[in-house]
This record gives C-alpha cells, structure tokens and sequence, in this order.
C-alpha cells in the first residue's frame, strides 16, 4: 500500500447457497490464512479470535480465503494499547496486480494518551491518493469495536461502530474509476512503520513496550464470493438472497447527521480540501461530490 502521511430462511439451490453463505461462518480457522511473521499471527479460542503481534524483528498478517466482489465485511479489532508510536495496524480489502483496486482502513499508532489516527484510502486502477483521516471519538485499546466496509455498485461506505465517516461515490458518469471489476481479498497486518507513521516519523518506536498485539473477532463477510472467474450473486435464483440490504445501502438522514458530525469534529485530513498539493486542480470527484 502506497501511503501519505498528513497534518430468512430463503430456498435457494444447495450449491448456491453453499457459496454465498460459506463467507459468512465467523471461524478463523476456516475463513483466513496466517501469511507471515511466524508464531506471531495466532488463531485462538478454537478459531473464535485472532492475534497479530509485532516485536523489533518482524510483524505478522493474515488474509481472507475467499476472494469478493461486493460485498459488506465486518471486524471487531481491539489495537495495540499503550505506547504503540511506529506501528500500524492495516485493515483492507485488495485485488492484486500492478492495476489492483484497494479499499483502506489503517490504524497508525501513538504516544501513550494521543489518540489514534485512522487512515483511509480508495485506489483504482492502481492509483490511489484519496486519503481521509480521523481522530477516533473513544479509545480504541480498550475494548474491540465494530470496523466496516460496505462496497456496492454505487458507493463505498467506511463505517466505525456502524457510523459512516467515509463515502466514496461511484462517479463514472464523469469519468472517475470505481472499483468494480477486480475481486478482492481481506488482508490485515501488524507492522513497523516508524519512519513515518507517527508524527511523520518523529516519534520512533520503543521497543521497550514490546511486543505489540491487536486483537480481531466476529469477522463476517457478507459478500459475493468470486470463484473461477463469476460471482455467486450472478447465479440464478428463485428467491432473494438473505441480509442483502448492503447491496444498495447509502446514507438515510440519520446517517447523513452522523457522518457531518465526525467529518466536523474527528476529521484531520481531506484530500479534497489540500488545494496545495493539486495545484492544477483538485480531482474531479472533489468538485461535484458532497461525499469523498
């Protein structure tokens, strides 16, 4: 990932159901593969609980079995507690390939008592540059929370305890990529990003505070699993698909409130608005958008 820093019961056929619903089981064991950092990724509870942990010699991750096109993912992440300055906790959605298309959410550490900065992007194509970051409104060390990302063919939601803080529309009509074509797997990893994600790189690490762990539960991927070139919501069916609202999910008035209130209060960098760094002219999407 390229990074910026800134200041029903339904009746449907067995196999398809089989598809569909496989996303949705919530066990570790079953749904992601331990990628890297040795003993330092663990599944735990009997698949029920998750644990990444970084130390001075390496971090870990892991990543979703399944591959998804569309789709309404969940996660409850409790993150590195303490003086967790250097380190990132990276929690997103990726295709794969120079091209890919790549929906962020990213957790930099702090300084004991700072908050938490929340990192978000949207590539396509390849191209990313449309950061969004927030200050948390509770300690996010101190009990999991619910992280969400809801990407349909109209929008993509970012949502912390079901309070959207991001939109991205899909604005092709005026020419702006969405992501669409390019299946995605889940991916999150615990790293070391001292040189620049805390205060740009001020704040190094203190591995004296190591090891650093972050805790994952009740992953649910609500989901079109994407499987030898189709989707499962693009077979056939007699009836509709159950939790299915994410499909055509955008914001109702009460959400739209919620999202002015963290966008004014908790937001501390909008690409849209840093007409420094667009000198010829800031993206098409920032001009005719309500949403970023």
């Amino acid at each position: 990932m390229e990074i910026y820093v800134f200041s029903v019961i339904v009746f449907l056929p067995s196999l398809f159901m089989a598809s569909f619903m496989a996303a949705s089981a919530g066990n570790f064991n079953q749904e992601v593969d331990l990628t890297w950092g040795g003993d330092r990724a663990k599944i735990l509870s009997g698949g029920s609980v998750l644990s990444l942990t970084l130390d001075k010699v390496s971090g870990s991750g892991f990543q979703s079995k399944s591959e998804y096109l569309f789709g309404r993912i969940d996660m409850q992440i409790k993150l590195v507690g303490g003086n967790s300055a250097g380190s990132v906790t990276a929690y997103y959605l990726s295709s794969e390939g120079p091209y890919h298309d790549e929906i962020d959410f990213e957790f930099l550490g702090n300084l004991s008592g700072e908050p938490y900065t929340v990192h978000t992007n949207v590539y396509t194509q390849g191209k990313g540059d449309r950061e969004q970051q927030f200050h948390l409104w509770f300690d996010p060390t101190k009990d999991f929370h619910l992280y969400s990302v809801v990407w349909n063919h109209q929008r993509i939601i970012f949502l912390v305890d079901d309070t959207p803080i991001r939109v991205y529309e899909n604005q092709e009509s005026i020419g702006v990529p969405f992501p669409k074509n390019q299946p995605m797997k889940l991916y999150s990893s615990l790293w070391n990003a001292d040189q620049w994600a805390t205060r740009g790189g001020l704040v190094k690490a203190d591995w004296s505070k190591a090891p650093f762990t972050a805790y994952y539960r009740n992953f649910k991927a609500n989901a079109c699993l994407w499987s030898s070139g189709s989707s499962s919501c693009s077979l056939k069916t007699t009836s509709s698909i159950t939790n299915n609202a994410w499909q055509t999910q955008g914001l109702d008035s009460t959400s739209r409130r919620s999202l002015r209130w963290v966008q004014k209060y908790y937001m501390i960098y909008n690409y849209c608005t840093d007409y420094k760094r667009f000198p010829m002219g800031r993206p098409r999407e920032c001009r005719l958008s309500k949403h970023f």
